[in-house]
């Protein structure tokens, strides 16, 4: 039997913080055009789900029980297990509900709100971050990049987001467990979400405080991420800003298709060739959207049949100069933090 917990409430005071202010500062002409990716947290795959999928995982009744999914991270053999949230329904039985594309929006929303100084709290000597949001302020970021959810999709997206339990493993050594969001609380009413204008809180995860404490995120342009339009494109370039970060002109970067469906598990279909197909279309993708200037596809066969496939991608000049603004941007930081502890 699990030990209850009291639910945390968010610091009342300001915390003055170096680390915040520097999580909120950027090298960019448009703030309102990037945010901060946390690799590790993203590497986690907590939104594959699609609503066919968790339909066929419900019972008659509507409820689930927790998910499994094995995945990687650089080479790491991990697995991921997703406890749905129960939500209670208007004809007073519960559903359960796993987290999915509309959860992955709110959350990436809910990290740009997270850079304004007026709404990002960091607790440096509890290593806590929080994050203060509306509803109506989820809705406005996600209608900026033309992902509109009326303010009942958002409202359930908070709850799945707060009640789903996540537990990440490393072989049979549990890493972590906790919610998307975490200590959910309303700020200025006692009801919990009944005014769409209300303000609320959350605890983020341990993994976006602890990036920020050691500034170990990266500056990204959320504007062209969240304009693409399926799951896998956002995956993909969420990994070339982590990983491609020399791109320039002569220097390409390669991927294997092997690695992408064990990483991202967005490539689940039974024929692989039609998977294959999928990756390719969310590289064009990326590519109509101005991140790359150039694709090349080679395949690994075994006899007749194809075992693999290596991609090969040069970046676009937009792309080339968002990353050398998230170097810089890296460096930046260092410096001043080094200066800021003397």
């Amino acid at each position: 039997m699990m030990k209850k917990t009291t639910k945390k409430k968010p610091p009342t005071k300001a915390i003055k913080s170096p680390q915040m202010d520097l999580f909120q500062q950027f090298v960019t002409n448009d703030p309102e055009s990037v945010s901060n990716t946390v690799e590790l947290w993203e590497s986690i795959p907590k939104y594959f789900f699609t609503p066919q999928q968790a339909e066929k995982l419900r019972t008659a009744e509507g409820l689930a029980k927790p998910y499994e999914q094995p995945y990687k991270f650089r080479g790491i053999d991990c697995t991921l297990s997703i406890q749905p949230a129960l939500l209670k329904q208007e004809d007073g039985n519960y559903k359960a509900f796993f987290p999915n594309v509309t959860e992955e929006l709110v959350e990436e929303a809910l990290k740009k709100i997270l850079t304004d100084q007026n709404f990002g709290i960091h607790d440096p000597a509890n290593t806590e971050t929080w994050v203060k949001f509306t509803l109506r302020m989820v809705q406005k970021e996600l209608k900026k990049w033309g992902k509109t959810r009326s303010l009942d999709q958002i409202k359930q997206a908070i709850e799945v987001m707060s009640l789903s339990m996540l537990t990440l493993s490393k072989g049979k050594k549990e890493l972590w467990r906790g919610a998307i969001l975490q200590d959910l609380v309303t700020v200025d009413r006692e009801e919990w979400l009944e005014d769409h204008n209300a303000l609320h809180a959350a605890r983020l995860p341990l993994f976006i405080s602890h990036a920020i404490e050691n500034l170990e995120y990266r500056q990204y342009n959320i504007d062209r991420h969240l304009r693409l339009k399926t799951q896998l494109a956002r995956w993909l370039f969420k990994r070339l800003v982590h990983r491609y970060k020399q791109a320039s002109m002569i220097d390409s970067y390669h991927f294997l298709y092997s690695t992408v469906k064990a990483e991202s598990r967005l490539l689940e279909g039974k024929i692989e060739r039609n998977n294959r197909l999928k990756l390719k279309a969310a590289l064009g993708e990326l590519q109509a959207a101005g991140a790359l200037m150039r694709i090349e596809v080679r395949e690994i066969k075994e006899g007749r049949k194809v075992v693999d496939a290596v991609y090969t991608v040069f970046a676009s000049l937009d792309f080339r100069t968002e990353q050398k603004s998230a170097n810089l941007a890296a460096k930046n930081r260092r410096l001043a933090f080094v200066d800021k502890s003397k």
